[in-house]
């Protein structure tokens, strides 16, 4: 089949789909409008690869299935689980020493073979959405009709608008988050037609639908999120010749500043995917395992995300590192940034944004958030502390002895590149981390329907059965 004519039947099948919504007819039209109609579209290409991948999965489950990968000792059980092989996840694999790899290329290559904005030098974070999905580099053609295709499905529904309203100024964002993208359900594709009984064959195609209409209104779901608490609850409308992470920014209030645009691609991009076991994709994975829509899904998975073990964790390290700055003033010489530490680790508190539950080497994302801050800020007062934290902890830590990677994750650098470009209210800081989380989790939520991914249900214990099963005695 030609690609105009996949666009074609693309487009059919979108236009059939909207007879329920106007606002699946506003995206068509506006999908019509922007696309070039000479690249093959992202739901094309990847249809094209399942019946090669399901036939893969099949050949390596009656194959190798009784294949042994390992054990699992009672420790890990009870250590949650870290380190049991369990969990198919395509996207990317995390290794201990080299760290993480989308569809097998690292974070220095994507930013080097995805497209990019005109005259912009960070990824799209479109392009990361497409490499996820199929394993493919997209062209930058194929990129800025992506673009176009979720900025014709940005508008949100008024009665989502007016929920995030009514939540009191108060309510944690990540909270109001969560109850937006829930309430999305109303329009899931999936469910309707669930209800009406569709065939699993197409289970994947309407999850697609879903996650693609869900990801085009996240940007103007977490600006008025942002402007309703902290500023005059005016959100920019999206532009439609515009990239997502220039919309964001737009929505924001901040995209006058060009570096603060390039700044949002790269966090967007970097953001997304860390394998399956971390608790905002595996909660977000197990949820869609029992066929809840990708916005029931993705809600889960952001109710983990709030957590200050997980997507928290970056708004901490930036109140750490503020009162690190209040106690030794200008003083950033090797003997203060020491002393501070062992102050925060005499007192039975933990370094916040070092150490990492797989990686034991520096996060090549706080790599990257670091080179960026190089470039565009290298005399700022806080990234100046940054950098000498980097420099000093990773010896205390070691000395100290209880901290098995000693050295940065994301969250270490995050919150001071967002701070130096004004977007300083870091309970906020969560939402823009689980807007790029759905465009990681997403994509493997497309896979699991149309390679018939099960239900997930490992077996569990109690303690006096564990007792039994090693032979303990108590």
């Amino acid at each position: 089949m030609s690609s105009s004519l996949r666009l074609a039947s693309s487009a059919l099948r979108l236009s059939k789909a909207s007879t329920a919504s106007p606002l699946r007819t506003a995206a068509f039209n506006g999908l019509r409008a922007y696309s070039s109609g000479k690249t093959t579209s992202l739901k094309d290409t990847f249809a094209a690869k399942i019946p090669e991948n399901v036939e893969k999965i099949k050949k390596l489950k009656s194959e190798y299935g009784d294949k042994v990968l390992g054990e699992v000792t009672l420790g890990q059980v009870y250590g949650g689980a870290r380190g049991i092989k369990s969990l198919v996840w395509e996207g990317s694999v995390l290794d201990s020493e080299e760290g993480i790899r989308f569809r097998g290329k690292t974070i220095p290559e994507c930013q080097e073979l995805l497209p990019k904005a005109p005259g912009g030098t960070e990824p799209l974070p479109e392009g990361l959405f497409w490499l996820l999905l199929t394993g493919e580099v997209p062209s930058e053609q194929q990129v800025r009709d992506l673009s176009a295709e979720w900025a014709a499905r940005s508008d949100v529904p008024k009665f989502v608008e007016e929920l995030i309203d009514r939540c009191p100024s108060d309510l944690h964002p990540m909270a109001q988050f969560s109850i937006a993208v829930t309430a999305l359900e109303h329009e899931s594709a999936f469910a309707k037609a669930y209800a009406q009984g569709m065939h699993k064959s197409k289970y994947w195609e309407h999850t697609f639908e879903d996650s693609m209409d869900l990801i085009a209104k996240l940007p103007t779901i977490a600006a008025k999120i942002y402007r309703n608490v902290y500023k005059d609850g005016k959100v920019a409308p999206i532009q439609k010749d515009k990239d997502y992470g220039y919309n964001l920014a737009n929505a924001l209030g901040f995209a006058e500043n060009k570096d603060f645009v390039e700044l949002m691609r790269l966090y967007l991009t970097i953001h997304t995917d860390h394998e399956g076991g971390n608790v905002s994709a595996h909660t977000t994975h197990l949820v869609g395992s029992a066929l809840s829509s990708p916005y029931l899904s993705l809600s889960a998975g952001l109710n983990g995300l709030a957590g200050p073990l997980h997507g928290l964790a970056n708004q901490e390290v930036l109140r750490w590192l503020e009162k690190m700055k209040e106690a030794i003033g200008n003083d950033l010489s090797d003997k203060a940034i020491t002393d501070y530490l062992w102050t925060t680790l005499k007192a039975g508190q933990v370094v916040p944004g070092y150490g990492h539950a797989v990686l034991r080497k520096t996060d090549p994302r706080y790599v990257s958030q670091r080179e960026f801050a190089q470039k565009h800020l290298p005399d700022d007062p806080m990234f100046k502390l940054v950098s000498q934290v980097y420099k000093i902890a990773p010896g205390v830590l070691t000395e100290h002895g209880k901290t098995k990677n000693p050295y940065p994750n994301v969250d270490a650098h995050s919150g001071v590149l967002l701070q130096y470009y004004g977007l300083t209210e870091a309970n906020y800081y969560t939402v823009l981390f689980g807007v790029s989380r759905a465009l990681g989790v997403l994509p493997q939520l497309i896979m699991d329907r149309a390679y018939g991914m099960p239900i997930e249900r490992p077996k569990s214990f109690s303690t006096e059965a564990y007792a039994k099963l090693v032979g303990a005695t108590f």
